[in-house]
C-alpha cells in the first residue's frame, strides 16, 4: 500500500509550553496505526497520559498473538493502557490525574478498524463527503464533561468498528481543539483542498477566541492505493493433544520436555534449537484457556526485547496453538540449588534482579505472579552470572487477582485469604525466593497446594548459612514478613537496601521481645528499675533500723 501522512500537535499558546496532546504514527507493509490523544487537563500528569497512550499504542499492538483479530487486539491493548494510567496515577498522586482521550485508525488485514474514547475525532473524506467515524463520549447537560476517557476509570469498554478503505480516502483524526473552533464544512474544505495538519492544527487555534482556546493535534492520511493483503484464517488452531520425543511440528523435532511439564519442549532443526511451548490440554475445549494462553503469548512477545526476559515469537505458519522462545543454555536456578546454596554475592545479584524485573514489568500493569527458582534461569558471563525470568503463564494485572494461583511455598500469606495479588505480596516471593537461595531451605517450609498454612517468624538465613552477613540477613526477612505492613511496600525500597547495606536497619517482627527489638533501651529500662528498686529497698531498710 502507499499512503500520505501529516501530525502536528500545536500548543495553546506560544508561551513555550508544551502541548499536553500527543500523536503517533507507525507504519509496516501492509498495514498502520495512528494514535491521538488529548490530556485531559493542562497538568503535566495529563500531557504524560498523552503521551503514554499513544506510545503504547504503536508499540504493543504489533506484538499481539496471531491468535487475535485486529480489534481484538486493539481492545485489548487500550484495556492494558487505561489499567496502567488508573494505577500510576493513585501510586503518584492517590486521585484520577492521568487522564486523557484517544483516537486509534488502524489498517491491518485489509480492514480499517477504528476506535473514538472521549471527545477525540476521526473523520473519514471520500468521494467528496466527510463522515464523522467516531461519537463523542460527551455528557448532554454538560457539554464540557466526558462520560469516558483513558484513565479515568480501573476499568474501560472500549468498542471497535471496522469498514473497509479505498484508495483515494482521507483519514483526519483531531483533538476537540480542532472541531470545537472548525465546523464539519470547514475542515471538510480544508482536507479537500489537501491542507496539512499543521496549517489545519494553526487555522483551528486562530480561529478560536481567547477564553475557549485550546491545544490542537491533527493527524492526516491519505490513502493513494492500496494492496492485498492476506487475512488470518478465524478458526481456532488444533491443541496437539499427546507430545513425545521425535515428534516433528512445522520441521522441529522434539527432543526433551522441560520439568514436568509436558507442554514446554525443547527443538530441533538442521542443528538450530528453540523452545516450543503448546497450549495446555484444557484448551482443547475450554475457550477461556485459549484466550489465557493467546494472552500469555502476547506478554510472552512484548516484553521479550528486554533484558530479564527470553525472546518470544510466534511462526505465521504454524500448524497448532504454541509459541517460540529463544534456548538459553542455562540451567534452571532450581536444579542449581539442589547441588549448592549461591554465594552471597550472587544472592544480592539475584535480589538486583528480581526487584528490577518486578520494576519493569510494573510499568506495564503487570506482576509475574510465579516468582520461584524453577520460573529463573542462572548463566555464567565470563566472571560473573546472569539471571532470565521465563514462565509469564501466571503474569496478571496488579490487584486483578485474589485466588492462590502461584506456587503455595512462594505464596504471602494474605493470598491464602483472598488477598489480590500485588507489589507487596511479589516482594513476599522475592524473599521467599532470596532466603531459599542462600540458606539452602525454605523459611516456611514446603506448602502443598490446598493446605492453609499456620505461618510462624523464620530463622535468619544466616543460622543456615554462616557466611550470611546481619544486614542481608535483615533483608531477607523484610521482605518475607508475615505481616504484609512489616514488609517492603515497594521493589524500590528492597532495591534501595540491597544496594546500601550500611543503610539496612536491623530486623526484628513487631511481636519480639523488646531485648531483641530494642536491647539498648532494653537494659536503659531494666538498670533504671534497678536503681528505683535499690532507692526503695533502701529506704525501707533505713526505715526498719529506726
Amino acid at each position: 500500500m502507499k499512503i500520505r501522512t501529516s501530525s502536528h500537535c500545536l500548543p495553546r499558546d506560544d508561551d513555550g509550553r508544551p502541548s499536553s496532546d500527543a500523536v503517533s504514527i507507525t507504519q509496516w507493509d501492509g498495514g498502520f496505526i495512528a494514535a491521538l490523544a488529548d490530556g485531559a487537563g493542562t497538568a503535566a500528569a495529563a500531557r504524560e497520559a498523552a503521551e503514554h497512550a499513544v506510545t503504547m499504542i504503536g508499540t504493543h499492538y504489533r506484538s499481539h498473538p496471531l491468535g487475535w483479530t485486529p480489534g481484538k487486539a486493539l481492545r485489548e491493548t487500550v484495556r492494558m493502557i487505561n489499567r496502567g494510567l488508573w494505577n500510576e496515577s493513585l501510586a503518584r498522586f492517590a486521585r484520577t490525574e492521568m487522564v486523557c482521550t484517544l483516537a486509534v485508525a488502524l489498517y491491518d488485514e485489509g480492514i480499517l478498524t477504528h476506535l473514538g474514547i472521549g471527545d477525540s475525532r476521526i473523520y473519514l473524506l471520500r468521494a467528496g463527503e466527510l463522515q464523522q467515524l467516531t461519537t463523542d463520549d460527551i455528557d448532554p447537560l454538560q457539554t464540557n464533561r466526558l462520560t469516558k476517557a483513558l484513565g479515568a476509570g480501573e476499568s474501560l469498554s472500549a468498542t471497535s468498528f471496522k469498514m473497509s478503505l479505498e484508495a483515494g480516502d482521507t483519514l483526519f483524526l483531531c483533538s476537540d481543539g480542532i472541531h470545537h473552533h472548525l465546523p464539519d464544512d470547514a475542515i471538510y474544505e480544508a482536507l479537500a483542498s489537501g491542507t496539512s495538519a499543521r496549517h489545519l492544527a494553526k487555522q483551528a487555534r486562530d480561529a478560536s477566541p481567547e477564553e475557549t482556546r485550546d491545544d490542537c493535534a491533527a493527524i492526516r492520511i491519505d490513502i493513494d492505493s492500496l494492496e492485498w493483503t492476506a487475512r488470518r484464517e478465524d478458526h481456532q488452531l488444533p491443541v496437539p493433544e499427546k507430545l513425545a520425543a521425535g515428534q516433528k511440528h512445522d520441521g522441529w523435532s522434539l527432543i526433551r520436555s522441560f520439568g514436568a511439564n509436558d507442554r514446554c519442549w525443547l527443538a530441533e532443526r538442521e542443528g538450530c534449537r528453540q523452545v516450543m511451548k503448546f497450549a495446555p490440554l484444557e484448551a482443547i475445549d475450554q475457550a477461556a484457556m485459549v484466550e489465557a494462553f493467546l494472552k500469555e503469548t502476547w506478554n510472552a512477545i512484548r516484553f521479550s526485547e528486554e533484558a530479564p526476559f527470553v525472546k518470544a515469537w510466534e511462526n505465521p505458519a504454524r500448524s497448532s496453538l504454541y509459541y517460540n522462545m529463544e534456548f538459553v543454555d542455562a540451567p534452571g536456578l532450581a536444579n542449581l540449588l539442589k547441588q549448592r546454596r549461591l554465594q552471597v554475592d550472587e544472592t544480592v545479584q539475584l535480589g538486583h534482579f528480581l526487584a528490577g524485573t518486578g520494576i519493569r514489568l510494573l510499568r506495564h500493569d503487570l506482576l509475574h505472579g510465579d516468582i520461584k527458582p524453577e520460573n529463573i534461569l542462572i548463566g555464567s558471563a565470563y566472571d560473573s552470572v546472569f539471571f532470565k525470568l521465563i514462565d509469564l503463564g501466571s503474569s496478571c494485572e496488579v490487584f486483578s487477582r485474589n485466588s492462590r494461583a502461584g506456587t503455595a511455598s512462594y505464596l504471602a500469606p494474605e493470598r491464602f485469604k483472598n488477598a489480590p495479588i500485588s507489589e507487596r505480596t511479589e516482594v513476599f516471593s522475592i524473599g521467599v525466593t532470596l532466603y531459599e537461595a542462600v540458606a539452602g531451605q525454605l523459611p516456611f517450609g514446603q506448602i502443598e497446594r490446598f493446605q492453609t498454612p499456620n505461618f510462624r517468624d523464620p530463622k535468619p538465613p544466616g543460622t543456615h548459612n554462616p557466611l550470611v552477613p546481619p544486614w542481608l540477613d535483615a533483608v531477607i526477612l523484610r521482605a518475607c514478613a508475615i505481616d504484609p505492613e512489616e514488609r517492603y511496600s515497594h521493589f524500590s525500597e528492597l532495591l534501595f537496601d540491597l544496594a546500601n547495606p550500611q543503610k539496612v536497619r536491623p530486623w526484628h517482627p513487631a511481636k519480639a521481645p523488646l531485648i531483641e527489638r530494642h536491647p539498648v533501651l532494653f537494659w536503659k529500662c531494666a538498670a533504671i528499675f534497678l536503681a528505683i528498686l535499690a532507692v526503695v529497698l533502701a529506704i525501707r531498710l533505713g526505715s526498719a533500723s529506726k
